[in-house]
């Protein structure tokens, strides 16, 4: 279990002080694929330090299993660090080794035997797919090949965590994909509690279990993955959510029509058309303004916006509507911004 408590970071510079995190109070479950999304600048990466000291919070405490490594000496941190390990988006890798010799170094940092450390090593390649590599240099391979080869070097020491700061960020989407299921069987396999720092949503739906928003070094939003997607509170999740904002232009589509705000949070993706269902049961039409629903492990989650013809048809909807199991609706002031 990661508890991050009340946890703030502030940088002196030359001109002023910036507040990197806000007082951001998290909890990681062990086992969780934990996601934290944001903007650049939002405090993703300065967080993620914060969780293994290699940047010491001004304020707050970070508990791993109980313990406040925030307390702890420096000595002390390098025997935690090997239970905490970080993978990075530029890999990382030292160029003039070998793969089998970069897994193998944190183990000799370790004190491990050479011929131990090579058959862990040897296990962690094979584990990854890329056994054939071993005598391979880092520039030999592939961006994602690489990023495979941290991946390895970060489970030499069998850590409890895996932070993953913006890990996917420099590689194309197959790839993306390939390194995020290696990461998912890792967890699977192994138990290892992963923290995967992002700004992508799709690395988050596509992996993560949980999720925070961070807005300016503040947690504006957390919770589960297809609670807090599928319907955003704060201002910083709808620009996730709705880049283009395209839900204020859905309302105003309505031209003056009541217009109903359906939310899917969880609903069986295989289930019987919502609105053509509604539309032979209750005899309402309704008109699709705007629609933003993405399936994840066979549920469906997002938003819908639709139009009906008068506030009679409304109530008959959100009736209708309501009565699905996972799914809410809810009709919108004709005032929302």
């Amino acid at each position: 279990m990661i508890e991050i408590k009340n946890v703030s970071k502030t940088f002196a510079t030359a001109d002023n002080d910036v507040e990197a995190l806000k007082g951001v109070t998290l909890s990681i479950a062990d086992g969780d694929i934990y996601g934290i999304i944001g903007m650049s600048g939002a405090g993703k990466s300065t967080l993620v330090r914060c969780i293994n000291m290699l940047e010491r919070p001004t304020e707050g405490s970070v508990e791993i299993d109980g313990v406040d490594i925030t307390r702890l000496s420096e000595a002390e941190l390098r025997s935690v660090r090997r239970d905490i390990t970080m993978i990075f988006q530029g890999f990382n890798l030292l160029m003039q080794r070998t793969c089998l010799k970069n897994v193998c170094f944190p183990l000799e940092l370790a004190g491990v035997n050479k011929t131990e450390a090579r058959k862990r090593a040897m296990e962690l390649l094979d584990l990854i797919g890329l056994a054939d590599k071993a005598n391979a240099y880092p520039a030999q391979l592939s961006g994602g090949q690489q990023q495979r080869i941290a991946i390895a070097r970060a489970l030499a020491t069998n850590p409890k965590v895996l932070l993953c700061d913006e890990a996917t960020s420099a590689l194309d989407p197959n790839t993306t994909h390939s390194i995020l299921e290696l990461i998912r069987e890792i967890n699977q396999k192994m138990g290892i509690t992963a923290v995967i720092i992002t700004h992508q949503m799709s690395v988050v739906e596509e992996i993560c279990n949980k999720v925070a928003i961070l807005d300016h070094g503040v947690v504006v939003e957390q919770g589960e993955v297809g609670e807090v997607f599928s319907n955003p509170k704060s201002a910083a999740g709808k620009r996730l959510v709705y880049p283009a904002g395209e839900e204020d232009t859905a309302v105003v589509a309505g031209s003056g029509k009541p217009t109903i705000r359906v939310v899917f949070n969880g609903a069986d993706a295989t289930a019987t058309p919502l609105i053509a269902r509604m539309a032979v049961q209750t005899g309402v039409e309704a008109s699709i303004a705007y629609a933003a629903t993405r399936s994840l492990q066979g549920k469906i989650y997002g938003t819908m916006l639709l139009n009906v013809s008068s506030e009679e048809d409304a109530e008959k909807a959100i009736a209708f509507i309501s009565e699905r199991e996972g799914v809410i609706a809810e009709e919108v002031e004709k005032d929302a911004d």
